[in-house]
């Protein structure tokens, strides 16, 4: 169960404790093996990394990342006063027709880093302050973060681990991340089947998702702070809107509020636009209107869903 809002307020990282028992180095071990049949998300093609073969989200058996430093565009609770430590990882499993960081998810544009080096770039946001490490499209990287935070731990790593990804998770390398995950930030677009499949080419994502949720709520629970309003534990839910799919935010916001908790941290987001491949669908080659945010933010409201708007 997760804890309460009194004992985080005192929270250290989850994946400290797995540190000292030497479970955090087994489990990356473990994980890794994973990469000889890759089935670390939903798709599961099966190819074997390790031997340069590449799968659907066309991620090496390499971390590749391409970028990383102190965001202050993230959710306050995230950002508190000296920003989130974010490392933009490269690849996505999902094909978003609409995706706003192509170059980076789609065309791979990033620089090969060994695990060592990317403990030495978790350390070095530490040292200049940031509140977490943020991780982006972590998913189809986990043997390889797992390796890098092992190290950076055993080096003086202390800051809450946020998976900041698109919920298109697998269970279980979700219960391999129980207990090193301290946030869970999921971008949930659809819970339709047909529209996942039109513009994502994963027309499971919304059964994927729901599942996903559940195991995320349960390991961690709802968004928690500390005295300083800034996130150390919990699942903070983004929504991105998009245009002309309100039935989808109606069923997102029902899920969360009806099978989760009312008191779940949701930031509905007005940030889409037309982007990658987006104008070959003239449906969604546009932003949302007011309209639509404001029907939007009604049904959270209705919901109960006040955390997060």
């Amino acid at each position: 169960m997760y804890s309460t809002q009194l004992e985080i307020m005192s929270h250290t990282p989850s994946y400290i404790r797995l540190r000292d028992s030497g479970e955090l180095f087994a489990r990356a071990e473990k994980m890794s093996a994973i990469l000889k049949k890759c089935v670390l998300c939903p798709r599961a093609c099966g190819v074997d990394r390790t031997r340069g073969e590449l799968g659907e989200c066309k991620a090496p058996a390499e971390l590749m990342i391409s970028g990383a430093f102190p965001h202050f565009g993230e959710e306050p609770p995230l950002v508190g006063l000296r920003g989130s430590g974010t490392i933009f990882l490269t690849h996505c499993a999902l094909r978003c027709v609409f995706c706003q960081n192509y170059d980076i998810s789609h065309q791979g544009i990033g620089q090969q880093v060994t695990a060592q080096e990317a403990a030495d770039i978790m350390l070095g946001l530490q040292a200049r302050g940031v509140e977490n490490i943020n991780f982006v499209t972590p998913t189809h990287y986990a043997p390889q973060i797992l390796q890098a935070l092992a190290l950076a731990a055993e080096r003086g790593l202390e800051l809450p681990i946020v998976w900041n990804c698109g919920g298109y998770e697998s269970l279980p390398v979700l219960r391999a991340l129980e207990g090193i995950v301290d946030i869970y930030m999921p971008d949930i677009k659809f819970f339709s089947a047909g529209a996942a499949g039109r513009y994502m080419a994963a027309p499971n994502y919304p059964a994927v998702v729901r599942k996903a949720l559940r195991e995320m709520h349960r390991q961690v629970g709802p968004l928690a702070m500390d005295s300083r309003g800034v996130a150390r534990r919990g699942l903070l839910i983004r929504h991105l809107v998009m245009p002309g799919h309100l039935e989808d935010t109606q069923a997102i916001l029902c899920f969360i509020a009806g099978e989760l908790t009312n008191q779940s941290y949701v930031n509905i987001m007005d940030q889409y636009h037309p982007a990658h491949k987006a104008v070959d669908f003239p449906e969604i080659n546009r932003r949302p209107s007011g309209g639509e945010m404001k029907n939007a933010l009604s049904m959270a409201a209705w919901l109960g869903l006040s955390r997060g708007l």
